[in-house]
């Protein structure tokens, strides 16, 4: 079984991207789902966000939700806004943000090769997410949320995706935060070929998100599996719709916290508490880590640049070594009293993408009382812990841009 094929993708057809491709499910909430379907009657958030189209306050996990969800599909299909592939493809996906341009592959990925650990994890799931995604690919039939998977760069890869971006695109969409995405079909047997054969000789992959859709996809293909008397290792339920990118044209931007209170402290007892295991500088301007092991807090109005003492980071721990694992060994947790991150309500976590602004404005509205501003997680740590079996800390990566829904989806036959 290869590591990842071709396939007969469903997208949209000539001219209809525009009216499709929708931002990914989980990036919303239902209110703003609801404003974002507003005479737009075949964005894939119909499909994606089917609650949108019954009354408020349904439950999201609701039978009928699925449903209409599935009743949206069908309809796109039969009024051919979507159609089929006429052959196996692989799709090269282009997105653009500002200056920064990734260029990767949208296949399906082998469910058998993640479940040996050769598409390799680095979070833990949820359980209600994850059955959500289950019951999602169950009604559909179908995956229509790519799995962001990352490949270690490799020339015989890299220089196959970039000879197909020099024709002009099947599908160009520039979405409505500005990020273009770009799509190029590649049906010829020739170069697919060669592009299973370079993944193949691969040693891995890597989950960069997307650990509840690829975890629903395993349990899926099992099920069916199961009751498959007939089974061969062909069907498409063995693999899951991906979009693989090489790692090295990664954008992971910093994952800051904010936290309600200083645990019974004074600023000033906090303050003194800090030193013993950073060192603090207070800085005229709002502090963006330049390095690993720098920190800005924003306390009081004031910002303090961090740098942890040499002999509190660990060498041989992949985790215990990540920026992240530094803060919450170091601070969060034995001064501000927060031992799981994942379940205290006293802290909160702000994606890059909203600027250190957002942590003054969280802060100066006395909803909370301090911030830290953190330097990204790189693409290389995160494979290191993949690789040596461990987990992430919650929140550790934020990756942008963000991949598009609707583009291809792969229908289970």
């Amino acid at each position: 079984m290869p590591l990842i094929k071709a396939f007969t993708g469903l997208r949209p057809i000539a001219g209809r991207a525009d009216d499709v491709v929708a931002p990914p499910y989980d990036v919303m909430n239902e209110a703003e789902a609801r404003t974002m379907v507003e005479g737009r009657p075949w964005s894939f958030l119909h499909i994606s966000r089917p609650e949108v189209d019954l009354p408020q306050g349904a439950d999201p996990y609701a039978a009928e939700v699925y449903a209409k969800g599935r009743e949206n599909l069908d309809r796109m299909v039969e009024e051919g806004v979507l159609a089929r592939e006429d052959k196996p493809s692989y799709y090269v996906y282009r997105l653009t943000m500002g200056d920064h341009m990734q260029t990767g592959l949208m296949a399906v990925a082998s469910v058998e090769a993640y479940d040996r650990n050769r598409i390799k994890k680095h979070e833990f799931t949820r359980p209600v997410k994850e059955d959500d995604r289950v019951r999602n690919i169950d009604t559909l039939n179908a995956q229509t949320g790519p799995v962001f998977l990352v490949y270690p760069a490799t020339e015989t890869i890299d220089r196959i995706l970039a000879e197909t971006t020099k024709g002009a695109p099947d599908m160009d969409v520039t979405a409505a935060d500005g990020v273009r995405h770009e799509l190029w079909v590649l049906s010829d047997e020739d170069k697919v070929n060669r592009l299973t054969r370079a993944f193949d000789a691969l040693d891995a992959l890597y989950v960069a998100d997307g650990h509840h859709r690829s975890a629903a996809a395993s349990r899926v293909a099992a099920t069916r599996k199961a009751a498959n008397p007939g089974h061969t290792g062909e069907e498409s339920y063995n693999y899951f719709l991906s979009v693989i990118f090489p790692h090295d044209q990664m954008q992971i931007l910093d994952y800051n916290r904010v936290v309600k209170d200083l645990n019974g402290l004074s600023p000033e007892e906090f303050v003194a508490q800090i030193s013993k295991t950073f060192i603090i500088e207070p800085s005229g301007e709002a502090v963006k880590p330049s390095r690993s092991g720098e920190y800005g807090m924003y306390l009081g109005g004031q910002w303090y640049r961090l740098t942890i003492k040499p002999d509190r980071i660990p060498q041989d721990d992949p985790v215990a070594r990540l920026d992240v694992s530094l803060l919450q060994n170091n601070l969060i947790a034995p001064l501000l009293g927060i031992e799981d991150p994942r379940t205290d309500n006293r802290i909160d976590f702000v994606g890059g993408i909203r600027g250190l602004g957002e942590l003054e404005k969280r802060v100066n509205s006395g909803d909370w009382q301090v911030a830290f501003s953190l330097y990204p997680t790189t693409m290389e740590a995160l494979m290191a812990v993949a690789d040596a079996g461990e987990v992430m800390p919650p929140k550790s990566t934020w990756f942008e841009p963000k991949l598009a829904d609707g583009l291809v989806s792969h229908v289970l036959d």
